[in-house]
């Protein structure tokens, strides 16, 4: 196969993937950071304490993400088909990417909050700051980096999700290296799928490791005192 042949099925497939990725990334980070903060807030101890909500909520997202992700595309053929009208195509793998994803990131999202200076959160309560208002200005902000390296994570776990949707239909670079690397034995264009996967993860694995980066030196010079930014906080 020559590169005039290569070329237009490459640009399709990474158009596919990133449509894919793009659109399960935002609907896991919107589902899965509020998931992961009502996992912090109801855990002994949290804010809004409650135990038996936070075993059943913590069982739920330990079960989704027990399921590898082949067998958890199966598994939601039905649901995808009422909510796409199909079980094939880049839209339809969107469905069970993002609900996979959910769970992954909420977890992510937990660690990160459980970070936070919990004398942080004493002292804005002290000052009469809500429960909105602690998530709101101290949990989301303070872990704010951590949470970007969390999206990072996710993202290349999506990545490589998407390649594994591509083995049943989803499109993307994957269904490329399935169909021409392997079925067709096209193995010269399969490493270039593999190299374009590579740059890839090694791009948005650096976009993300600076944002993080740079977003903890701004925290650690934010204020001339801690004093100052609690007082900001709890406003």
């Amino acid at each position: 196969m020559t590169w005039s042949e290569m070329q237009p099925l490459l640009e399709q497939a990474c158009w596919d993937t990133l449509y894919m990725v793009g659109w399960s990334t935002l609907i896991a980070v919107v589902g899965g950071l509020p998931l992961g903060i009502l996992l912090v807030l109801t855990d002994r101890g949290g804010l809004l304490q409650n135990v038996v909500a936070n075993k059943v909520i913590g069982q739920i997202v330990n079960i989704a993400r027990s399921l590898p992700f082949i067998i958890l595309m199966v598994a939601l053929m039905t649901f995808t088909r009422w909510i796409t009208g199909t079980t094939i195509g880049r839209e339809a793998a969107i469905v069970p990417l993002a609900v996979g994803a959910i769970p992954f990131f909420a977890r992510l999202v937990e660690t990160a909050v459980r970070e936070v200076d919990h004398g942080l959160v004493e002292a804005v309560q002290a000052m009469g700051g809500n429960t909105w208002t602690i998530v709101r200005k101290v949990l989301v902000p303070e872990s704010l980096p951590s949470l970007i390296s969390s999206t990072t994570t996710t993202i290349v776990a999506l990545i490589g999700y998407s390649a594994m949707a591509g083995t049943v239909g989803a499109g993307g670079l994957g269904d490329i290296a399935i169909r021409y690397g392997y079925q067709r034995f096209e193995t010269g264009l399969m490493w270039i799928t593999v190299a374009i996967l590579a740059v890839v993860i090694s791009l948005i694995q650096f976009a993300g490791d600076y944002a993080a980066r740079s977003l903890h030196r701004r925290g650690a010079h934010s204020g001339p005192a801690p004093k100052l930014r609690l007082l900001k906080a709890a406003s």
